[in-house]
C-alpha cells in the first residue's frame, strides 16, 4: 500500500511538471510577441514623433531602391528613414541623431537682414545619384561602397571626397539646370521682408529681374488614377523648393495659387500632377483668381497625365498616360520648352423641367466634352462602383476594364435607345433633325474616350478639323456601346451633326445618364444649354504625340 501511495505521488508530480512545461510553452512565445509587438509599436509612436516635429520631411521604407548608407554612422542600410527633399537616408537608430545634426533644404532664408542675391551650396554626403559626375574631374561619383562625396541639394552638381576643397563649401550655389524654375530662398526672404514694410518694386529683385525666370509650380493629386503621385512629389521637391510643390489631397488650389501673387506677371507656369479632373479643378481655382482682380498673376498650366481617361493631356501633346517613363528632370525640360496656348472653356446650365420647379438650374464648366447616352452610363456605372470600393481603383488598367465591362453590358442591354424621340437638338437656334440615336456628344477637344479623335472618326471624310482654341463646339451621334467601340479603333465615323457657339439640348421625357468632364448623374427632363465662358491659358508640348500624329498636329 505504501509503494503504491508512492507512485500516485511521483505520477502526480509529473503530471503537474508536464502541465508546467506546456503551459510555459504555449505562454513564453505569447509573451515574446506580445514584448515585441509593445517594443515595436513604442518605436513607431518615438518615429512618428521624431517626423511630425522634425523640418525634414522624413519618409519611412522597408526596402531602399539602391544600395544605401546611413549618414550618421555611415552603415549600410536596407530599410530606415528618408528625407524626401533633401536626401538623406538614415537607419532607424540614428534618425534622432541626423535629425538635430543636419540641416534641410530651407524654402526661406532665415535671419536675413537685407536683400540677398546669394547663397552658398548646401552639401549633403554620401548616397548620391547613380552615374552622376564629379563638377572638379568631371569622374564618376558614388562608385565606392561606401559612404561617398558630396551633393549640392539645390543644383544636383556632385563632388567627390577627394576633390571637395574649402573655396567649394563657400562657393554661392547657381541652381543648376533648373535655375530659371526654382524660387530662391532668398528671394522669398526679401519679398516677405517688403511686404511687411508694404514695399513694392519687386522687379528689382534677384532672380525676378532676370529675363528667362519662369517659376514653376508643382500641383499633384496622389489619389489620381494610378497613385504616381506621392513618389512624383518627393521627386520634385528634390529638384525645386519644396515651397513650390503642393500635395492637393493636403491644400485645396486656390490657396496654394496665391503663391503667384509674390511671382512675376505672367511668368508663372504650374504643372497639374492628376487627370482631367484635377486640371478642370485648378483651372477652376484660376478664374477665381479673376473675380479677385488677380488677372496678372494668372500662370499657364501644363498637365503631367495620371488619371485614367487624360483626353485634355493627350489634345495638348501631354500625352494619354503617364507611369514614371520619363525622368522627372525630363519632364521640367519640358515645361520649360511648351509653348502657350489657350484653351475655350464653356458654361453647362442644366434647367428641370417643371411648373412647380423652383431649384436652381444646376451651373457646370465645361473643358473637354458633354454626352448624353451611352459613355455618360458607362461613367455613371463606373462613378457608383469607385464610390462603394475605391480602393480597387489604384490602377489605370483596372479602371478602363471595369469601363470596358460596362460597355460591354451596355452593348445587350441598350438603356439608351431612342434618344432621338425623347431630345430635341439646336446648334446655333437651328434645330436638327437627328437620326435614330442613342448618344450625342458635345467636343470642345480633339480627343475622346482614353485617345480617340471622335470628330474625325477614321479620317476618310473631308470635315473641318476640330480645334480647342475657336470658339465652336462639335457635335457628334453615336449610334450605342458597339458604334463607340468600332469608333475607337477606326472602324467607323461618328454621325457628325455640326459645329456651334452655342448648343442647346431639350430632354423631353424619362431618367437619362448625361456627364460633363467625366463627372455623371442621372438626369430627368430639362433644357441643357452650353455656351462660351472663358479661355484658360495652357502649355502645349509638341513633342508627345499619340497615334494620330499628322491629325494631331493639324488639329492644333
Amino acid at each position: 500500500a505504501g509503494m503504491e501511495g508512492s507512485g500516485d505521488a511521483s505520477r502526480a508530480v509529473a503530471d503537474w511538471r508536464l502541465a508546467l512545461w506546456t503551459l510555459c510553452s504555449v505562454l513564453l512565445p505569447v509573451l515574446i510577441t506580445a514584448w515585441c509587438s509593445f517594443q515595436r509599436s513604442r518605436r513607431q509612436l518615438l518615429i512618428r514623433d521624431i517626423f511630425r516635429k522634425s523640418k525634414h520631411d522624413w519618409h519611412y521604407t522597408d526596402l531602399f531602391g539602391q544600395p544605401s548608407y546611413c549618414c550618421v554612422c555611415a552603415q549600410h542600410i536596407l530599410r530606415g528613414a528618408f528625407c524626401s527633399c533633401c536626401g538623406l537616408r538614415v537607419s532607424e537608430r540614428c534618425l534622432k541623431k541626423a535629425d538635430q545634426r543636419f540641416l534641410c533644404k530651407e524654402i526661406m532664408m532665415r535671419g536675413s537682414t537685407g536683400a540677398s542675391s546669394s547663397m552658398p551650396h548646401h552639401w549633403i554626403r554620401g548616397n548620391v545619384p547613380l552615374c552622376s559626375c564629379c563638377m572638379v574631374c568631371k569622374q564618376q561619383c558614388g562608385t565606392q561602397p561606401k559612404l561617398c562625396d558630396y551633393r549640392c541639394v539645390w543644383c544636383q552638381y556632385t563632388v567627390h571626397d577627394e576633390c571637395m576643397v574649402d573655396s567649394l563649401r563657400t562657393e554661392n550655389c547657381t541652381f543648376g539646370e533648373f535655375r530659371d524654375l526654382i524660387i530662391p530662398p532668398y528671394y522669398l526672404s526679401t519679398i516677405n521682408q517688403m511686404r511687411k514694410e508694404k514695399r513694392t518694386g519687386y522687379e528689382k529683385v534677384v532672380p525676378y529681374c532676370r529675363k528667362h525666370w519662369m517659376p514653376v509650380m508643382v500641383l499633384a493629386n496622389t489619389r489620381s488614377g494610378n497613385n504616381m503621385g506621392e513618389i512624383l512629389l518627393g521627386e520634385f521637391k528634390m529638384l525645386l523648393n519644396p515651397v513650390q510643390v503642393f500635395d492637393l489631397s493636403k491644400i485645396a488650389p486656390a490657396k496654394a495659387l496665391q503663391l503667384c501673387t509674390w511671382l512675376p506677371c505672367n511668368a508663372v507656369r504650374v504643372l497639374v500632377c492628376g487627370g482631367d479632373g484635377t486640371v478642370g479643378w485648378v483651372l477652376d481655382a484660376i478664374d477665381e483668381m479673376k473675380i479677385k482682380g488677380q488677372e496678372r498673376y494668372i500662370p499657364q498650366v501644363a498637365i503631367l497625365p495620371l488619371g485614367t481617361g487624360n483626353d485634355l493631356s493627350n489634345t495638348l501633346g501631354w500625352g494619354a498616360g503617364y507611369a514614371g517613363e520619363v525622368p522627372v528632370e525630363q519632364i521640367l525640360r519640358n515645361v520649360m520648352e511648351a509653348d502657350g496656348i489657350k484653351l475655350d472653356r464653356w458654361k453647362v446650365q442644366v434647367t428641370n423641367k417643371g411648373y412647380y420647379n423652383l431649384r436652381k438650374p444646376k451651373v457646370f464648366t465645361m473643358n473637354n466634352y458633354f454626352s448624353i447616352g451611352p459613355d455618360a452610363l458607362m461613367a455613371l456605372n463606373f462613378h457608383a462602383h469607385r464610390e462603394k470600393t475605391p480602393s480597387l481603383f489604384s490602377s489605370r488598367i483596372i479602371n478602363k476594364a471595369v469601363y470596358f465591362f460596362y460597355g460591354t453590358k451596355d452593348c445587350l442591354v441598350q438603356e439608351c435607345k431612342d434618344l432621338n424621340k425623347k431630345l430635341e437638338l439646336e446648334l446655333d437656334g437651328e434645330r436638327i433633325e437627328l437620326p435614330n440615336l442613342e448618344g450625342i456628344i458635345v467636343l470642345n477637344i480633339g480627343y475622346w474616350g482614353g485617345g480617340c479623335r471622335l470628330w474625325e472618326g477614321m479620317g476618310d471624310e473631308p470635315y473641318p478639323l476640330a480645334r480647342h482654341d475657336d470658339g465652336l463646339l462639335e457635335v457628334v451621334g453615336v449610334h450605342g456601346s458597339f458604334h463607340c467601340a468600332q469608333i475607337q479603333v477606326k472602324l467607323a465615323n461618328p454621325v457628325r451633326l455640326g459645329q456651334a457657339h452655342t448648343v442647346r439640348l431639350i430632354l423631353k421625357s424619362s431618367k437619362m445618364p448625361m456627364q460633363v468632364d467625366g463627372e455623371p448623374w442621372a438626369q430627368g427632363p430639362c433644357t441643357v444649354t452650353i455656351t462660351h465662358k472663358t479661355h484658360a491659358l495652357m502649355l502645349y508640348h509638341s513633342g508627345e504625340q499619340t497615334d494620330d500624329d499628322d491629325a494631331s498636329s493639324l488639329s492644333e
